[in-house]
Parts: structure tokens; C-alpha cells; sequence
């Protein structure tokens, strides 16, 4: 259940300064066995009574998980692997100098050729780092986590190919303008031009770019039971969502995942709940989840994880600027590049961001498993007294999911810090199952 918003953010600022593949419309935590009936919620407080507190599976989902995630596990380091010798060949094919010659020989202007060589160069690399893409689907398809037919997969491979490189090519320009005008502090004058154009990309996205790859329809006619469940949490949670502003998702068309969300801000805020979710979950649950996703807006995790990411973006930036000249001073002129200035040097400084951006990974992810589990607690509280058993509720979602999405079982604490952008599934179901203060007279921490 991640932020939608900072999915996109983080994504495609990351293709942008690292050539690494975006996920606008990314998988959250699926269930197992569908649960066709929809027992609406009533006003009994969660019980005190234990549940459930350890993950389990079957023998055959013990074995498919493992299986799974050691798959996603060599899948991630592979492919962070292969874009770096990809960008590699890059250089040593000379890429960025043929395509800045292009560029150059077509016009005379700084713009112009920015829009011919960025397009052409971060392509080159999207092209040859497309078999880790290919390889991802067919691991999704192999394990029963997707459903996309390979002819859909490849027009929405397209479709994001697009969204990037008109993304990534304002940034280059943005880039190389303040390279030359200011060549010493270009780093930071960067950092701070981007930011209101990744911003821009994450308030448009529920409105214009996730509706290119899912067909969305308002919730209330076909789910009216739901809407007015919804209600009384966005109500209770403080937050002011009219039901026009709820949506079904037509997720089955292409995944097997279950999610509800809250997307977007300001004029852009809506809520979303898959139609998976519709199919499979009960209300009690679905109302988790929401409440789950909420909480990142009420606690106001999106803007608190957009400026802590910005921030790790900007030591990143420095440390490429450290970085570049020496690398160049010392490989420049054989890879045919005369300076930082130069157009051909985008290659240079997407090999080291995308080193960057891996290493730091252990970072974003450990600031997000934060917000991740404040979540879940704010899910907890905002559903107390409006879910009954909500503690029960919350596991027997985790459960399932976990068995469908083939959640690992065990993971290492190194895979967890360097993998888990959320709580491992194990730890959410025991910490689920646990709290509950009121129990114990004490106060609730976010939802009085």
C-alpha cells in the first residue's frame, strides 16, 4: 500500500537522474481466496480478545513464496547490475557524442538540440535496458501475480516510455541549462528547478496519467453500501472526500492485486478502491486499507517523504558533481565528451546517480517502512469502533494478501533493509494483531 503520489515522484525521478524503469501504476498487496460476502461495519468497539499474530501458509505458499522472492531478490540486484553495464556500453559505444553531433548538425540552438538528443539518448538506454522489463512481467505472469496479456503490457510499456522521455527531457534541459551558467553549483540549481516539475508530475498523475493505463468510474452507483462506509471514516479522520471524488479502478484487467487508496492533493484528491478489492475483500477490510492510506494524508506523510527524498536526492546531486569532473578529467576525451557542459556527458552522470540512487536505496526504503507502519497504526485507530474485531479484520487482510501476493515468509534483516519498502508481512501481522491501547486505558496516538 504505498503512496501513490511518491510512486510516481520517486520513480520517475529516479528514470530521469538514473535510467532505472518507472512504475506509475505500481502492484500492492494482493489476497488470497476471494470472500464474496460484504458484511457492513456497525459501531462495536475492536475486541480485546488476541488474534491472529503469526504469518502462515500452506506447505505449496510456503514453497511458491520462497520461490517468488528469491526471484525478485536476484531480479532487483541483476537488473541494478545491468543498467550500470548498459550505461557502460553507452560510453564505450559513444553514443552520447554521435547523438549530440545530430543534434548539433540539425540546429544551432541550445533547446533544439536538447530536444533532439535527450529523447534519442534516453531511449537508446530504455531499449537496451528493456529485457529486465520483459523479465519482470514474466515473473509477475509466471507467478500468477499478473494477468496482462503481452500485446497490452507492451502498449503500456510504450505509453510509459512516452510519459518519461517527455519528463526526462525537461530535466535534461533544465540540466544543461544551469551546467552552463552555473558550472560549480550546477548541482544544486538543479536539485531546486526539478522539484516543482517532479511535484507537478505527482498532482497530475491520478487525474492524467493513471487513467492511460486503467479505465476509472465513479464508486457510488454500483457500491453505495461501501461509499457510505467510507464516509464515516473520511469523516471521522477529518478529511473532506465528496463521494464524486470516490472511484472503482478496473484493476482485474490486468493485475490480481487488491488496493484502496487515497490519491493526489488538493484539486487533484480522490479516492480509489480496485475492483478486485470490490470482488474480494469484505467492507471491514476494504475500510482498513482506506484508513491505512489515508493516514499517510492526515499524518502528512506524502509532503514529510517527498521533502526527506528530495533531500537524499540532493546529497546525491553533490556527490555526482564531486564525482563527474574527476571521472571525466580522467575518461573524457576517450569517450569523445569535451566537457561537463557537453550534451555527451548525460551518460556520465546517469552512471553515477544510478550507483548513487542503488546505494542509497537502503534510505528511502527505511524512511518509507517508517511512514508504512505509522500507517497501518492510523488504520487501526480511524476504523476503531466503526470495524468490529478491527484488530482481527486487519490480520486475516494481511494474511490473505500475503498468500495470494506471495509475501516472504522469513526475509533476512539485510533483504529488509536494503529490499522492504514496507514492513515485512510477518511484522505487520504481529503488530496488527497487538495493538490496541485502549485495552489498557491508554490513548491512541493519532485518532482520539
Amino acid at each position: 500500500m504505498k503512496l501513490n503520489g511518491l510512486r510516481v515522484f520517486r520513480s520517475i525521478a529516479l528514470f530521469a537522474f538514473a535510467c532505472l524503469s518507472t512504475a506509475l501504476a505500481g502492484q500492492t498487496a494482493p489476497m488470497a481466496s476471494p470472500s464474496t460476502s460484504q458484511s457492513a461495519p456497525n459501531s462495536s468497539a475492536s475486541s480485546s480478545a488476541p488474534a491472529q499474530a503469526e504469518f502462515t501458509l500452506s506447505p505449496e505458499k510456503y514453497r511458491q513464496a520462497v520461490e517468488y522472492s528469491r526471484a525478485k531478490y536476484t531480479h532487483y540486484f541483476v537488473n541494478q547490475f545491468y543498467a550500470i553495464v548498459v550505461l557502460l556500453l553507452v560510453l564505450a559505444w559513444k553514443l552520447g557524442p554521435r547523438f549530440r553531433n545530430w543534434a548539433e548538425r540539425a540546429s544551432r540552438r541550445r533547446f533544439v538540440q536538447v530536444l533532439i538528443y535527450a529523447p534519442l539518448l534516453l531511449l537508446a538506454v530504455d531499449l537496451l535496458t528493456a529485457p529486465s522489463d520483459i523479465w519482470d512481467q514474466w515473473l509477475e505472469r509466471k507467478f500468477g501475480l499478473s494477468v496482462q496479456g503481452w500485446g497490452s503490457w507492451t502498449g503500456d510499456w510504450f505509453k510509459n516510455q512516452i510519459i518519461t522521455l517527455i519528463v526526462g527531457t525537461i530535466l535534461v534541459w533544465i540540466l544543461y541549462a544551469v551546467i552552463r551558467r552555473s558550472p560549480r553549483r550546477w548541482w544544486f540549481y538543479f536539485w531546486l528547478a526539478s522539484l516543482p516539475v517532479l511535484t507537478f508530475v505527482v498532482f497530475v498523475a491520478p487525474v492524467v496519467i493513471e487513467p492511460m493505463f486503467f479505465k476509472f468510474e465513479p464508486l457510488q452507483p454500483k457500491n453505495p453500501e461501501l461509499v457510505a462506509a467510507i464516509e464515516k471514516v473520511v469523516q471521522r479522520g477529518g478529511m473532506n472526500i465528496p463521494p464524486d471524488r470516490m472511484f472503482e479502478m478496473n484493476a482485474s484487467s490486468k493485475l490480481t492485486g487488491l488496493d484502496a487508496s487515497v490519491q493526489g492533493f488538493g484539486g487533484s484528491k480522490r479516492v480509489v478502491v480496485w475492483d478486485t478489492t470490490l470482488a474480494k475483500a469484505t467492507i471491514p477490510e476494504t475500510l482498513f486499507v482506506f484508513g491505512h492510506e489515508m493516514g499517510h494524508y492526515v499524518l502528512l506523510h506524502i509532503p514529510k517523504e517527498l521533502a526527506i527524498d528530495a533531500l537524499i536526492l540532493l546529497v546525491l546531486c553533490y556527490l555526482g558533481f564531486r564525482l563527474a569532473n574527476a571521472i571525466l578529467g580522467r575518461w573524457g576525451s576517450a569517450w569523445g565528451i569535451r566537457e561537463l557542459g557537453d550534451l555527451a556527458s548525460l551518460p556520465v552522470l546517469l552512471l553515477l546517480l544510478s550507483v548513487l540512487t542503488f546505494l542509497a536505496s537502503p534510505a528511502f526504503n527505511t524512511v518509507s517502512r517508517y511512514f508504512e507502519h505509522e500507517a497501518d497504526r492510523y488504520g487501526l485507530e480511524v476504523i476503531h469502533g466503526l470495524v468490529p474485531d478491527a484488530n482481527q479484520v486487519a490480520a486475516q487482510y494481511f494474511q490473505m494478501s500475503s498468500a495470494l501476493n506471495l509475501a516472504d515468509p522469513n526475509p533476512s534483516p539485510f533483504i529488509v533493509f536494503w529490499f522492504f519498502d514496507h514492513p515485512s508481512r510477518p511484522q505487520r501481522i504481529r503488530f496488527v494483531s497487538t495493538y490496541d491501547p485502549w485495552v489498557a486505558g491508554r490513548s491512541p496516538r493519532y485518532v482520539k
